[in-house]
């Protein structure tokens, strides 16, 4: 069963394949509050535990953590898939160069794998400006892949017509109470990979809803497991955030049992929302 974990042998997290001909793990690490010798720590034990999407952002204040996780680890660069995120304070074009360089040298790295908008900050006006900077920053080899957090459809497209680049990814909340079906079959329709921040809605309340708890007795796995292996089913990559040596283990191990399509169906019937009051149309953050 896949809470019977050998914690000898690394997780296997699948990929998926990018539009710009790379690939992504199905699952990743949230590196959010993650500082300090306790935060480094926790990414190194991540790494062990089989997790090679790790994801940060400027506004974590842990990029340096980041860096110094892989130097102790001592896995191969290659191996990694390492996404950051520009804050709004750096939107522009310029300000999305100097930004990313800024984050490579906390990180300590050549390049990143994934690098991201964070929020649109459309009142502010300047996402797309920012987007011709991460293309140029493609084109210097400095970024891989590029992509955005907290975009909306109608702000996708506005890139897209803008620019003629369309992101690799969009990462945006994402969990039972909000599946967003609407936005992901609108990723997959114009070739995006949906992320979710936030995908088991710090718990609250959500493991105990019926249909989750049914799931993981039906199965044999933990509710958190059954909530993950909802993300992959609808064709979302979570990026679960958790310090805990055997969470993260448990969390990675949901490749081998499949959801019901009936189950998959009641879960995303809980929807009622988001966390907070967090539309990308309004929340600004800088």
């Amino acid at each position: 069963m896949a809470n019977s974990v050998d914690y000898s042998i690394p997780a296997f997290i699948p990929t998926l394949d990018l539009n710009d001909g790379r690939a992504i793990p199905q699952l990743g690490l949230g590196i959010y509050a993650m500082k300090g010798e306790e935060g480094i720590d926790a990414i190194d034990a991540g790494i062990d535990n089989g997790y090679r999407l790790l994801d940060t952002a400027v506004n974590y204040e842990n990029e340096s953590e980041v860096g110094q996780a892989i130097v102790n680890n001592g896995i191969p660069r290659e191996e990694l898939f390492v996404t950051s995120k520009i804050p709004g304070r750096h939107h522009g074009f310029d300000e999305a160069i100097a930004s990313t360089e800024e984050s490579l040298a906390r990180l300590g790295l050549d390049y990143l794998d994934l690098h991201l908008i964070h929020w649109p900050n459309p009142s502010v006006g300047k996402y797309v400006d920012a987007w011709r900077g991460l293309i140029e920053l493609r084109e210097r080899g400095l970024v891989k892949s590029i992509g955005v957090s907290n975009f909306t459809e109608e702000l996708l497209t506005e890139l897209v017509e803008k620019t003629g680049v369309t992101p690799a990814v969009n990462q945006v909340e994402l969990h039972p109470y909000f599946p967003q079906e609407k936005l992901v079959a609108f990723h997959r329709s114009i070739g995006v990979q949906t992320e979710s921040w936030s995908p088991l809605y710090r718990d609250q309340g959500l493991f105990d809803e019926a249909p989750i708890a049914e799931a993981a007795a039906a199965h044999g796995v933990t509710p958190a497991q059954v909530v993950l292996r909802w993300h992959i089913e609808i064709g979302s990559i979570p990026i679960p955030k958790s310090a805990n040596f055997d969470r993260q283990r448990s969390n990675a191990d949901v490749f081998e049992f499949e959801l019901t399509p009936a189950e998959v169906a009641t879960i995303s019937a809980l929807e009622r929302g988001r966390m907070k009051d967090r539309d990308p149309l309004t929340h600004e953050e800088m």
